[in-house]
């Protein structure tokens, strides 16, 4: 007999409905020797530490850090998986092979490699069925092409590199973290600080973005600009710092002509969009319509289970060559969907170049490109989601758009201006793009009419008054980018491509990182933004190992972690690394003791900070630092240990009494003193017995 093990029922029900299995019994479909069943997503789990052993319930420091010999596995705690699983394991045992039909990914292989370890099946040959979608074709063809199960080994031992990494560092450290700094103000509650291995360096990304525009001081600057024949021209050189330069300047040309003295036009092609992964497509959606990327990917997941699109959870934005055949079958099919949109392409010869096309940019999983179903009975998010992958995809096909970009240089009294303008030639793809291309087009560029070389004529100058802007809050778009890049944030695709090896997570788990994130109060919604809470302030605050909640470092796992995957690197090294690290973070974390020879160090610099008659400050100041620590907040004078609390440790756990209210104080990565509220009755949380991070 075979068994085939799905992730989800739904799975299962296409499959039998595919190979004709119509015999329904209970947690599984039989039929033509088979026995089709489903998992309900992970069904089984790492064990928690005091499975190991009972004394490990109690948190301390002293059992610290506690890494496995071997780790054991444990079904989840959720209502009907003891019974499914009996299923299972019955079926699975008296099978002559099994089949994995999860998802084609990382977390896919881990479910159903932990089901077979836990069914004690896992010397049974096994076999793989790869879907890239669930259409009744595309079911049937990865049944013609069923793999070895043991040639995906190298994924598994990535898949559980993660999960047992994840289970080291968050465990430990929320136990770390929580033990020791969990106890604050005079309560018996302790706040149960949740540490991750990929969730706290988004979490200081957050904090550092908010930090900084809380420091930031805005700056005057003034521009010099003429307006001549209507087009506004800017001047040349860098703007100014101080207005008597520019009154100068303004001065010398008020009363003499403008002329024109360079005319050239350049024709500029925009080639047309590349296909959607999954984090450009939580992007997109997020940006134009305000969709959370969690509820991005539920909407895709939705319409690749309704056989719409393909599968969503991958970091390619190419198709594989043995996907070219399909495309103009997938076109015509859209074409009731989409007519004048595709009336225009010849799906005879459509235009398959390497930004479509691409095997060594396919990993896992092509892009996400619809199926060519007919779509129906979709929700509001699905139908956005659909539009978005469907508009996409055409647009893939279509040529570029065409552009003259006229530059105009004058001058006036040997003063140098500029002036741009752009003209559409052909719109190309950006036709499907018509409202938004418009709008962004008329904030962006001006219409210049036909100039002379050589022609003058008078001109209005004037100074503009301007002030420099801070940084912008992170909000799911931009957060999602610099997930994607390990931190750095990066418009060009060539860039973001190549840094994609070492993003922060992975495409189908950045959503619920953010998610993650906001469930446990460390960072709030506003409108569009994400923006730290006190709790996710406090809590960056606290930690010192600058590794741990380093976006560079998490890159690096995730980068090792795909090297696995390809079979380039031994699981049990990066296992090695982990488990040192660790250790070492716990060690140093503990050794770490308050210097009493020095005050500390400066937030901006790194330099030694000194005493002044005043205050504290940099003895990088004649360098340029600027940064100052005064011995009092908000009419509380601060005693000299605190001062090297905060200049040492960044924050002073003892709570002080500002306005009569019980605040704390942490030094910022920007150098700031800030007293945050402490959680009030209801945010405190005790420990609980689980420790899942």
């Amino acid at each position: 007999m075979k068994v085939i093990i799905a992730e989800k029922p739904s799975v299962a029900r296409d499959i039998a409905e595919v190979l004709d299995i119509k015999a329904k019994k209970k947690g599984y479909i039989e039929g033509r020797g088979c026995a089709i069943t489903w998992a309900f997503g992970h069904l089984v789990t790492l064990q928690e530490p005091g499975d190991y052993d009972p004394a490990l319930k109690h948190w301390s420091l002293e059992t610290l850090p506690f890494v496995p010999d071997k780790f054991k596995l444990a079904l989840i705690k959720n209502r009907g998986v003891d019974e499914q699983f009996k299923v299972i394991e019955t079926l699975c045992q008296q099978a002559d092979e099994i089949i994995c039909a999860t998802d084609a990914g990382r977390e896919g292989e881990l479910i159903f490699r932990y089901i077979l370890a836990m069914c004690n099946c896992e010397e049974k040959p096994i076999r793989r069925l790869w879907l890239n979608s669930l259409t009744h074709d595309a079911i049937a063809e990865a049944f013609k092409n069923l793999k070895d199960g043991h040639e995906y080994d190298a994924l598994y031992a990535a898949a559980r590199c993660r999960s047992e990494s994840d289970w080291i560092v968050g465990l430990n450290s929320t136990r770390y973290y929580t033990v020791r700094h969990g106890r604050i103000g005079s309560g018996t509650d302790r706040v149960l600080w949740s540490i991750g291995r990929v969730q706290t360096p988004v979490l200081a990304m957050i904090v550092e973005r908010d930090d900084a525009i809380l420091q930031f001081r805005p700056q005057l600057f003034w521009e010099l600009t003429t307006r001549y024949r209507e087009v506004v021209f800017k001047y040349t050189g860098k703007r100014f710092e101080k207005p008597e330069k520019a009154q100068d300047l303004l001065a010398k040309i008020t009363g003499h002509p403008f002329a024109v003295t360079a005319i050239v036009a350049k024709e500029k092609k925009e080639q047309p969009p590349q296909l959607f992964d999954l984090t450009t497509l939580q992007r997109e959606i997020n940006k134009s319509h305000g969709l959370s990327a969690a509820d991005t990917l539920a909407a895709t997941q939705n319409l690749y289970e309704k056989k719409f699109v393909t599968y969503p959870r991958t970091d390619s934005r190419y198709l594989s060559k043995d996907m070219q055949p399909r495309i103009p079958k997938i076109l015509e099919q859209l074409k009731p969907l989409r007519p004048e949109e595709i009336a225009p392409l010849n799906l005879a010869k459509l235009p398959f170049s390497k930004r479509i096309i691409d095997d060594t940019k396919v990993s896992d999983h092509h892009a996400i490109i619809p199926t060519g179903v007919k779509p129906h009975s979709l929700g509001a998010n699905e139908q956005l989601v659909y539009e978005a992958i469907t508009t996409q995809f055409i647009a893939a096909f279509y040529p570029a758009c065409v552009k003259n970009i006229t530059t105009v240089d004058g001058v006036s009294n040997g003063v140098k201006f500029e002036a741009k303008g752009t003209q559409v030639v052909e719109p190309g793809f950006t036709a499907l793009f018509l409202n938004k291309k418009q709008a962004q087009d008329a904030a962006e560029e001006q219409t210049l009419p036909v100039f002379e070389k050589g022609e003058t004529g008078p001109h209005e100058s004037s100074l503009r008054e301007g002030k420099t802007i801070p940084p912008k809050h992170f909000s799911e778009n931009s957060l999602l980018g610099a997930m994607e890049a390990a931190g750095k944030f990066v418009e060009d695709d060539s860039l973001r491509e190549a840094l994609k090896e070492r993003g922060i997570g992975t495409p189908a788990t950045r959503a619920a990182i953010i998610e993650t994130l906001l469930s446990r109060n460390y960072i709030r919604r506003e409108k569009k933004q994400l923006r730290c809470t006190d709790m996710g302030r406090c809590l960056i605050a606290l930690i010192q190992d600058p590794l741990l909640k380093s976006p560079e470092m998490t890159g690096e796992w995730e980068g090792k972690l795909k090297k696995i995957e390809r079979g380039q690197l031994a699981s049990d090294d990066f296992m090695a690394g982990i488990s040192g690290y660790i250790r070492t973070l716990i060690q140093s974390s503990s050794a770490a003791r308050l210097d009493a020879a020095r005050w500390g160090s400066c937030p901006l610099c790194g330099k030694e900070v000194v005493k002044g008659k005043r205050a504290y400050g940099c003895s990088g100041w004649k360098d340029g630092c600027e940064f100052v620590l005064e011995p009092t907040c908000k009419g509380v004078a601060l005693t000299a240990k605190q001062i090297q609390l905060l200049l040492q440790q960044h924050i002073l756990p003892q709570p002080i009494r500002i306005e009569d209210e019980p605040r704390m104080l942490i030094l910022s990565t920007q150098g700031m003193v800030m007293d945050l509220q402490l959680p009030s009755a209801e945010r405190q949380k005790k420990v609980e017995k689980s420790d899942r991070p």
